[in-house]
């Protein structure tokens, strides 16, 4: 824990001064802007940051806090333990955001200065609404290039740094040291019993005289015993002892002795932390990755890894490309005296994300191939993006 700890804080003050150094390029550079440019960047980095902040405490209200929740009641996780993987989780949701927050600042800046008429009166001053936008597409690839690079360095570090808390918390799982001739049950959804553990005492995290009673098989009963034994997340490890299949009349059916058992009771926990292998490594260590083969792994999870791959190219570019649909649609003509640029940002973020799921979906069963799966989203948009700006551009009256 303290070796996490550590490394956590050097990446932190490493940040800290990769940031510095930049933002005095950045001053530098903003010397040289326009006062257009500046004029437009100011609002649509005051929109951005707000909607970044909006979207990301949605995701954690809903989806990140309800995995705190089953974290803490279904595997045993600690609260400090279980808070700290969500902070470390928190990198991988702006990356999902950024491209929220650059749409929801460019539709609501770009329909307000529609709305108070700032446009018509720079288009009668010859300034066309390329010039226009071009702030606006320069600030999404930056955004485009930050989004890429926090999930190229930091989103893998923190997604591993969480998964090994998780690892050794449920470790650490029903063992309570020190006491002796203790009993613990694990019950179903229903709250009928399916096991009962008994275990004579406990040192150094190794269970002594241990009693297994499973009844979680409908018309027999298994009842395990082992001189010692610990837990870990792909199971119990057991050491020289015996399992006994008892029947419903009482009778013995079945007797097996081992030096060595490793048992699953319910959950593999291991196989369910691994389901964010790929996110555990940037686009460079992860092709090599796949190279080597993905034969250990099924069919579905082998498309979920290649999947992963593309999409850490196709999540930073959607950035850019949502910028090309909103722009058009945030233009209002002059007889609507109201501003919609929040409805219409809620609109191409549904539509991207139900594209986005449908398309992950289908390359995951295998229907469509993974680069397809990816980068389908960003296709469709872009497309539908171009004719929009195209028609806006240049046949606007």
């Amino acid at each position: 824990m303290c070796q996490y700890k550590i490394l956590l804080i050097k990446s932190f003050f490493c940040n800290i001064i990769m940031t510095m150094s930049l933002g005095d390029k950045i001053r530098r550079y903003w010397r040289r802007v326009t006062v257009l440019d500046k004029y437009i960047l100011r609002q649509v980095i005051e929109v951005f940051l707000m909607g970044v902040f909006v979207f990301t405490s949605i995701i954690f209200a809903s989806d990140t806090f309800i995995t705190l929740i089953k974290q803490i009641s279904m595997f045993g996780i600690p609260f400090h333990i279980a808070l700290l993987m969500i902070i470390l989780n928190l990198p991988s949701v702006v990356v999902m955001t950024i491209p929220m927050g650059v749409l929801l600042s460019t539709v609501m800046t770009l329909n307000k200065l529609s709305l108070d008429s700032e446009i018509t009166v720079l288009r009668a001053c010859g300034i066309g609404i390329n010039r226009i936008a071009k702030p606006i597409f320069m600030f999404s690839i930056v955004m485009c290039i930050c989004s890429f690079i926090i999930n190229e360095t930091i989103v893998p570090v923190a997604t591993k740094y969480s998964k090994d808390l998780a690892l050794w918390s449920l470790s650490q799982k029903n063992v309570p040291d020190g006491k002796e001739n203790f009993v613990f049950k694990e019950l179903d959804s229903n709250g009928v019993l399916k096991r009962l553990f008994y275990v004579g005492n406990c040192e150094d995290k190794i269970l002594y005289n241990i009693t297994v009673l499973d009844s979680s098989k409908e018309g027999t009963i298994q009842v395990l015993q082992a001189d010692q034994g610990k837990t870990t997340p792909s199971g119990w490890d057991f050491q020289k002892g015996a399992v006994y299949t008892i029947g419903e009349r009482g009778k013995v059916l079945n007797t097996t002795l081992f030096d060595t058992s490793n048992v699953v009771f319910g959950l593999d926990l291991s196989r369910q932390l691994n389901k964010n292998l790929a996110k555990e490594m940037n686009f460079s260590k992860l092709l090599k990755y796949i190279a080597k083969g993905l034969d250990k792994f099924e069919q579905e999870d082998q498309n979920k890894i290649v999947i992963e791959l593309f999409d850490k190219l196709a999540l930073p570019i959607t950035t850019i490309v949502l910028v090309l649909v909103g722009v058009p649609l945030a233009i209002t003509p002059p007889r609507v005296r109201y501003n919609r640029g929040f409805l219409f940002s809620i609109f191409i973020i549904f539509t991207y994300y139900l594209i986005r799921a449908l398309s992950i979906s289908f390359g995951e069963a295998g229907s469509v191939h993974p680069f397809v799966a990816a980068w389908l989203p960003n296709i469709v948009l872009t497309l539908l993006g171009a004719y929009l700006y195209y028609r806006k551009v240049y046949t606007i009256r």
